[in-house]
């Protein structure tokens, strides 16, 4: 029922715009105050640091106590849930409880949909977090991020002072930096002036705060769970990566229990294995232990086998020489079917002593091994 023209929509667009030209440019804000162990404030930023001699993206948590502005800052490769949640227990165990409030902004690991207002469809995952260690989240309005502007400067802070130190560094892993960043983190406190008591610092306010802190229970676990399926080599696929899981679960269905630095696979019927996680893609990542009971009917793939390329140098040589005779690869089977009943470490020292004997059969190993498992009788002082 429009009866106008495009020429009104024009005018009215052009006098809007006027006006909001002429609008003040400055925005005012209400000065905030917190009480101690009321709230902390979480944010990520993006940093670039060398790491095992590559210039790596990494996400960093930074979590800020609202009253003390003790800060902690963690590095990871991506914002994850489990980084979100392996961030939330590092710095809770720093400061030494946990507030009783959690601000955010509308992180999508943290909320699923935003409503009007206030209202927010929190994750499930997130939501389990909150519930374990007992703290209210509250998400900042949309486009409102002065409302946590402690960590929002936090961010930029850190840029000029720890950043500019950790560019100057080499890192040989993410664990390395880690240590360094909680360790500078809580050096700072001691250095840095509280803003509202000058003559206070940081680590003194802190050291107050951290008596009005909930009490810190046991670490969340963490986890994001996929089920997954085993392939016919024994490996499964995780964000174009392949690592080798126990023969015996050859085409199951096992789940996967991600975690900010390790992946946990629950088997058929209860068995747990751990796998150090990495964060390269289009890599395969064997543990030679997990095809030692395929050997029994498959010794021959000991040749050729992948998996066995990554044994100690010890078992590497025994195979090697073994492998010079007929039915070398059934004496180098028997030998490794020992290692789940003895472990590695022993399996090993009895091949040393072998090959330093220069009696190398299968049926020699063994027996060292008998003998090193033989419990010594004590001798008699006369």
């Amino acid at each position: 029922g429009y009866s106008g023209g495009k020429t009104q929509v024009y005018t009215f667009c052009r006098q809007w715009k006027q006006e909001q030209s002429q609008a003040p440019k400055g925005v005012g804000f209400v000065p905030l105050h917190f009480e101690l162990g009321e709230a902390f404030q979480f944010d990520w930023s993006t940093e670039y640091l060398a790491i095992g001699g590559l210039r790596r993206r990494l996400e960093v948590a930074h979590v800020k106590l609202a009253a003390s502005r003790a800060y902690v800052l963690v590095a990871y490769y991506s914002q994850a849930h489990e980084m979100l949640f392996d961030a939330h227990t590092r710095a809770f165990a720093a400061f030494g409880g946990v507030p009783r409030r959690g601000i955010y902004d509308n992180m999508k690991t943290a909320v699923d949909k935003v409503g009007k207002g206030k209202a927010r469809s929190v994750n499930a995952r997130f939501e389990a977090m909150t519930g374990h260690y007992l703290f209210e989240a509250d998400f900042c309005n949309v486009a409102s991020g002065w409302e946590k502007g402690q960590v929002e400067k936090n961010v930029q802070d850190r840029r000029r002072h720890i950043w500019r130190e950790a560019s100057e560094k080499r890192w040989a892993s993410l664990a390395e930096l880690n240590a360094w960043l909680l360790q500078t983190c809580v050096d700072s406190w001691q250095e840095l002036p509280h803003p509202e008591w000058s003559e206070l610092t940081l680590a003194d306010v802190w050291q107050d705060e951290r008596t009005r802190l909930m009490a810190l229970p046991r670490p969340f676990d963490g986890y994001v769970e996929h089920p997954t399926r085993v392939t016919s080599t024994a490996l499964i696929h995780f964000q174009r990566n392949r690592y080798s899981v126990p023969c015996e679960w050859v085409n199951a269905v096992v789940s996967l229990r991600v975690y900010a630095d390790t992946l946990r696979l629950v088997g058929p019927q209860g068995e747990v294995v751990d796998l150090s996680r990495s964060f390269e893609r289009d890599q395969t990542f064997y543990d030679w232990q997990h095809y030692i009971s395929l050997l029994e009917r498959k010794p021959g793939a000991l040749r050729n086998g992948a998996p066995f390329k990554t044994m100690p140098e010890p078992l590497q040589e025994l195979q090697r020489q073994l492998l010079k005779h007929p039915g070398g690869d059934r004496v180098m089977a028997q030998v490794l079917s020992a290692v789940p009943l003895h472990g590695v470490e022993a399996v090993v020292v009895a091949v040393e002593l072998a090959l330093q004997a220069g009696r190398v059969s299968g049926e020699h190993v063994l027996n060292t091994l008998s003998r090193l498992k033989e419990p010594r009788s004590p001798v008699a002082v006369v």
